[in-house]
């Protein structure tokens, strides 16, 4: 295998929801993501000398999560103090990033052994704490015809024409399709459950689906978005960028859109020779790596360029991929997807996706990595792509193979 970039093994928490009363709502973000650093060192019987580097995606850092979120994780860990860290923000893509750049210095012999991941407490810190100049600053806001991401995802569905039933009845499907894969236990092998400093668990499943979800109930769900889209000007900055469209359909809502979670995750990554030294057994390859950039204003279409942009990067078609697992940021970002790369819904998601699961930001792109890759263990499957939408436009995309 040479220098290529190997995942060992990966863990994560429960997804608890993000809001006071969460099961995770009362634990610190460094605690959190210190857990999955912890599991991971114990379950691969790591003293954690070996690892050279923590890098973990964290989408709001500050507050509880400012101040290199990674580090202070390490030590909250207590891996040894030659244990460096860092944590990286690529908005949502963040988790996947971190996995990348972990990928990319191994296949470049920088460094053996190290640990990618992410994580997000939005019950601590809201999504949107840190402001930030692209939707602050009302200069560039004009300039890149700035809208919200629930403006976004509403202009693809508009643009493709899906109706509010067809993005309910993709939120069903999602909902269904997780309370499936919670039931046969298709989570098991990466999720940890959460206890406190006594023992006591605090969550142990993934908080947030709703397994008695219908159709009918999220069509009673008022649109989230209509409001800001008028009162905002929103829909008006967004038509002058589209301007074959009359008005925006506003069809999404908090049904069909992703939900606020508190979660963390990591994964442990290396080269053959490292795997050989300390007895691991390699889970799969990263076969490519690939990150893009598209219209700001629609913001949420990256998955479909970045995946042509990786599949090309490693000689693979869609039809040489088994399963894929894209963001449910908003029901039409996957929609879209499938219908632009022509690939069937049984390949996407087949465990749900983060409308049932919710969206730890942060740690997001790492969750579905790990989510893929035991998917195509329980399936024996070969090959699989994770991707996510990220603002600004940006898309991430990372093609796997399973080893053995």
């Amino acid at each position: 295998m040479g220098l290529s970039a190997l995942i060992f093994d990966g863990v994560r928490t429960p997804r608890g929801r993000g809001k006071a009363g969460g099961a995770l709502s009362t634990v610190r973000p460094v605690e959190l993501a210190a857990t999955t650093l912890t599991q991971l060192c114990q379950r691969n019987r790591l003293q954690g000398d070996e690892i050279e580097d923590v890098i973990l995606g964290c989408v709001t850092a500050i507050g509880d999560q400012g101040a290199n979120v990674a580090k202070s994780a390490a030590m909250e860990a207590g891996l040894p103090e030659t244990v460096a860290g860092v944590t990286v923000n690529r908005f949502c893509g963040s988790g996947l990033e971190a996995v990348n750049q972990a990928a990319a210095r191994v296949a470049a012999g920088i460094e053996p052994l190290l640990i990618a991941g992410g994580v997000e407490s939005m019950s601590h810190v809201p999504i949107g704490s840190d402001g930030g100049a692209w939707a602050a600053d009302p200069r560039l806001a004009i300039k890149t015809h700035f809208v919200p991401q629930g403006i976004s995802a509403d202009l693809i569905a508009t643009l493709q024409g899906f109706t509010r039933e067809q993005v309910d009845q993709f939120a069903l499907t999602s909902q269904q399709r997780a309370v499936r894969a919670q039931e046969e236990r298709r989570f098991a092998k990466s999720m940890v459950s959460f206890r406190d400093l006594n023992g006591r668990i605090l969550l142990e499943h993934d908080e947030h689906m709703r397994g008695d979800t219908t159709l009918e109930g999220l069509g009673q769900l008022k649109p989230s978005f209509a409001q800001m889209g008028e009162e905002g000007a929103f829909d008006y900055v967004a038509l002058q960028k589209y301007p074959q469209l009359e008005m925006i359909e506003h069809v999404h809502t908090a049904g069909n859109s992703s939900g606020i979670v508190d979660g963390a995750a990591a994964l442990l990554i290396g080269s053959e020779e490292a795997g050989k030294k300390l007895g691991l057994k390699p889970r799969a390859v990263i076969r490519a790596c690939a990150v893009t950039a598209a219209d700001p204003t629609i913001m949420l279409t990256g998955p479909v360029p970045v995946t042509r942009k990786v599949l090309a990067k490693a000689g693979l078609k869609a039809s040489d991929i088994d399963l894929f697992e894209v963001n449910e940021a908003f029901a039409a970002v996957v929609m879209n997807y499938m219908r632009e790369l022509q690939v069937s819904h049984d390949r996407v998601n087949v465990n749900g996706g983060a409308i049932a699961l919710g969206h730890p930001l942060g740690a997001s792109g790492a969750i579905i990595l790990m989510t893929l890759l035991d998917e195509l263990e329980r399936t024996g499957k070969r090959r699989g792509l994770a991707t996510l939408c990220i603002g600004g436009g940006m898309g991430i995309a990372t093609i796997i193979e399973r080893v053995g």
